[in-house]
């Protein structure tokens, strides 16, 4: 109804929004169905999608080159990605499993099962962050991936759908909303959002082929206190730097 449009619309616009400079571009693979981006001890990794194309990678930032992968067997399509300690952890979408590796060489060394479909992953530094699409992300233990806490995220009182990939940023979590170009930034304590990153149109005309989907993909190096961000086939690769809206 018009009262409850109205008041989403108010309560929406008391959050913080927040625009952003794109501070370089990077060429970026488009056959990346992108599902994780990361930054790790001064290099990009990245996970994919996709049957058959599913595979996580170390990239090179400055051209876009896969400096080396590992393919995700059929009919495992792949998701998002985190490392923690020796391990990266690779989820999958509706297979039900993650995948364990060993992040310097990529040899697996693991899985684990969980419930649910698999989305984005990030880590506190303690704790494995989850999404799996809904408003829910789940705290899991990375030595058994059992869940040790759930959070409803939520904007003024209103769940926050389609959860997907995540960054752990100077203490808050990024998570982009999946099929938008909005990023929410959420308090892991509340699972409230405090604040919203507009990167519409980010990607021009331009740079587009067609054959682009969603934007995803979010990376934080917190060692050079760089923004990095792209989306699923697409060309480029951004580091950006938040302004707030005027």
């Amino acid at each position: 109804n018009a009262d409850g449009a109205l008041a989403d619309s108010t309560a929406t616009s008391r959050t913080p929004r927040y625009t952003a400079d794109v501070v370089a571009e990077h060429p970026h693979d488009t056959n990346a169905f992108t599902q994780g981006l990361l930054w790790h001890d001064g290099r990009m990794f990245e996970s994919t999608g996709q049957e058959g194309q599913s595979n996580i990678r170390e990239v090179e930032l400055n051209t876009g080159r896969v400096i080396r992968q590992k393919d995700l067997a059929e009919p495992h399509f792949g998701e998002g990605i985190v490392i923690m300690g020796e391990k990266l952890y690779q989820l999958t979408w509706k297979s039900n499993t993650a995948f364990v590796y060993d992040w310097k060489t990529f040899a697996p060394t693991g899985e684990f099962k969980y419930e649910g479909e698999g989305w984005g992953l990030t880590t506190d530094g303690t704790s494995i962050i989850m999404s799996n699409g809904s408003s829910v992300l789940a705290w899991r233990d990375p030595a058994t991936f059992a869940v040790q806490k759930s959070l409803e995220v939520t904007d003024n009182g209103t769940p926050v759908k389609s959860l997907n990939e995540l960054e752990w940023v100077k203490g808050e979590i990024w998570a982009n909303v999946w099929q938008s170009e909005q990023i929410a930034r959420i308090d892991p304590a509340t699972g409230k959002v405090t604040g919203w990153i507009d990167l519409t149109g980010i990607l021009k005309p331009l740079d587009r082929s067609g054959r682009e989907d969603v934007m995803n993909g979010i990376a934080y190096d917190a060692e050079g206190d760089r923004y990095f961000v792209t989306g699923k086939n697409w060309s480029k690769l951004f580091e950006i730097r938040l302004k707030p809206r005027s």
